[in-house]
């Protein structure tokens, strides 16, 4: 039954191939405390165990979707990445700096005291510091090298095996570290701090709920009684904008809005705004009405990628402010215009009054839809929603990459070329931030290309691990434990250096700080295990802007090692 079962799989692969996919995905969804091994990762060891039984497919099936994946993980982080590239961007981005050089020097130094071979060190560098594309990149340069075809299938075999053991390792490791034992070296208590910073942006005391989703907007009819005589302007003030009066209807005829228009008993008003300050709106103007019909404003939601100069680094706050003074300069908008999500780089970031706009930041905005076709060109660009995706730009992008990656430059004395996979990853860069200034043009939507770096990485993890399997056994015999140990190592070394650069130096705060560490080191599970312990989505402030960097510049370094530890080993 077994053989049968063996001789089935070797004869049509690709029933492996999915068989792999279904299987490891499955695995890694399981959760082991606090860990959870994700889909990737859980697709590799299935991949190695079901490898032993001598399944291949062809390079082909390989490369096209690495290559899928790469320029799509550029695509989807390019325009982050370019507006990261700022005096605070920057300052941020040398916590990736500290990440890239630590690690190199650790992955080097552990190659002249155990001797590793090229793919073995590649493999430590991506396992150790969770970055899968490493494997890709790596893996392509190690093809190109001049050597016999069982040696680089040796090699390649080794950078996967080296990852899926030390990946384990490095991913307990700096969810830990970030989420547990780094606030007991601080002695502080995260969630205090973290609320502490909370409360400071301007947030109220059940921020961390609201910070989840978008506020909730809904539309009130009230009778006026109790605000009988007032303005709306008066009424309206303490409420900051969180609500605002859209329409005023005085027997059969509505009135125009205007803050010196005084109420009077009998009218009936139309409300908008977050349902949680429209309690505190019926004590201000009387009770409410069941009866709608006569008011038949409408509202609508519509996406602006932020373009405008006039409200970079801006604060939320000033959304909700009627301009004077300094910032007067900033065009007026309709009372009842509502911020009601911000989305930076894929992450909904906390609706704080202190969140600083930045370039490219997706605003959701909610109000009248009278009002939306003057307003949006205030702020950018509109987001162009479609599921049609421009499969000859994507090609284009691809094939410009694999182009670009035939060069081959010498850094000092190192034989250095991106491969076909770093050359994809920067057109992906390239195509992906053209794209966000021109969110008006139909291009690749964000769900397919989630699905291409998804099954992407996944095809290629499981191609490879196919592949690797009867060869990772060697691996493991040869160096034991040395290789989990390393990827702890490799783990925590440049996070507490980060830690340190980032307290004594930057003078990062706590929250944000050990967000920024989770994104240098491309973890999203350390990031959800420091909001859990924090209480609230602060540390994603930092995190957003690491994730970017280093998202980038780690995928670069596996062609780097590669070569780096030829010339080690060549001497």
């Amino acid at each position: 039954m077994f053989s049968q079962l063996a001789d089935m799989l070797r004869a049509q692969p690709e029933i492996a191939l999915f068989g792999v996919l279904a299987l490891g995905y499955a695995f890694g969804q399981i959760r082991f405390g606090p860990i959870q091994l994700g889909g990737v990762c859980g697709t590799l060891i299935v991949a190695l165990l079901v490898g032993q039984l001598g399944i291949t497919l062809d390079d082909g099936v390989k490369n096209t979707f690495f290559m899928l994946f790469i320029f799509a993980l550029g695509y989807a982080g390019g325009p982050q990445f370019f507006a990261n590239l700022d005096a605070k961007g920057l300052r941020m981005g040398l916590l990736c700096l500290v990440e890239v050089v630590v690690v190199i020097g650790l992955v080097v130094g552990a190659t002249r005291m155990f001797g590793f071979d090229q793919g073995t060190a590649a493999g430590l560098m991506a396992g150790a510091a969770t970055e899968s594309a490493v494997v890709g990149t790596a893996t392509d340069a190690i093809s190109k090298l001049a050597l016999p075809p069982d040696e680089i299938r040796q090699l390649q075999a080794n950078v996967v095996t080296a990852y899926s053991i030390t990946y384990v390792f490095g991913l307990i490791t700096i969810v830990v570290v970030t989420s547990q034992i780094f606030p007991l070296l601080l002695r502080i208590n995260l969630r205090e701090e973290a609320d502490k910073l909370w409360r400071s942006m301007g947030g109220a005391d059940d921020g961390a709920d609201t910070a989840l989703a978008a506020p909730e907007m809904v539309g009130r009819v009230f009778e006026v009684t109790a605000g009988q005589g007032r303005t709306v302007g008066a009424l309206m003030d303490p409420f900051k904008r969180r609500v605002g009066i859209e329409r005023v209807r005085r027997g059969d005829r509505f009135l125009a809005i205007d803050a010196a228009l005084r109420l009077e008993a009998g009218d009936r008003v139309l409300v908008i705004g977050q349902r949680a300050a429209m309690v505190e709106v019926a004590g201000q103007l009387g009770r409410e009405c069941a009866d709608t019909a006569d008011f038949d404003a409408v509202m609508e939601t519509v996406e602006v990628m932020l373009n405008q100069p006039e409200w970079f680094e801006r604060e939320l706050r000033v959304l909700k402010a009627d301009r004077v003074g300094t910032i007067g300069a900033l065009p007026r908008l309709p009372q009842n215009l509502h911020v009601v999500g911000v989305v930076r780089d894929g992450h909904a970031m906390p609706l704080l009054p202190d969140l600083q706009l930045k370039k490219r930041d997706v605003l959701k905005l909610y109000g009248p839809a009278a009002d939306m076709q003057q307003v949006v060109p205030l702020f950018g660009l509109p987001v162009v929603r479609s599921t049609r995706s421009n499969l000859g730009y994507m090609a284009a992008g691809i094939l410009l990459g694999v182009f670009i990656g035939g060069f081959s430059i010498k850094l000092g004395g190192i034989p250095f070329a991106l491969g076909t996979g770093g050359g994809a990853l920067l057109t992906g860069l390239v195509f992906g931030w053209f794209q966000a200034r021109n969110p008006h043009r139909l291009s690749i939507p964000e769900g397919a290309l989630s699905l291409m770096k998804d099954i992407g990485l996944a095809t290629f993890i499981a191609c490879v691990g196919l592949a690797s399997g009867p060869q990772a056994l060697t691996l493991i015999r040869k160096f034991g434990v040395a290789l989990p140990l390393l990827g702890i190592a490799i783990a925590v070394v440049p996070a507490c250096v980060s830690l340190w650069v980032g307290r004594r130096l930057l003078k990062i705060e706590t929250p944000v700080l050990l967000g920024a560490i989770a994104g240098q080191q491309c973890s999203t599970p350390a990031l959800s295990a420091i909001q859990n312990v924090a209480g609230n989505t602060t540390p994603l402030l930092g995190y957003t802007i690491t994730y970017a960097i280093s998202n980038v510049i780690l995928p670069l370094m596996g062609p780097l090692i590669v070569g780096i530890v030829g010339v080690l080993n060549a001497g």
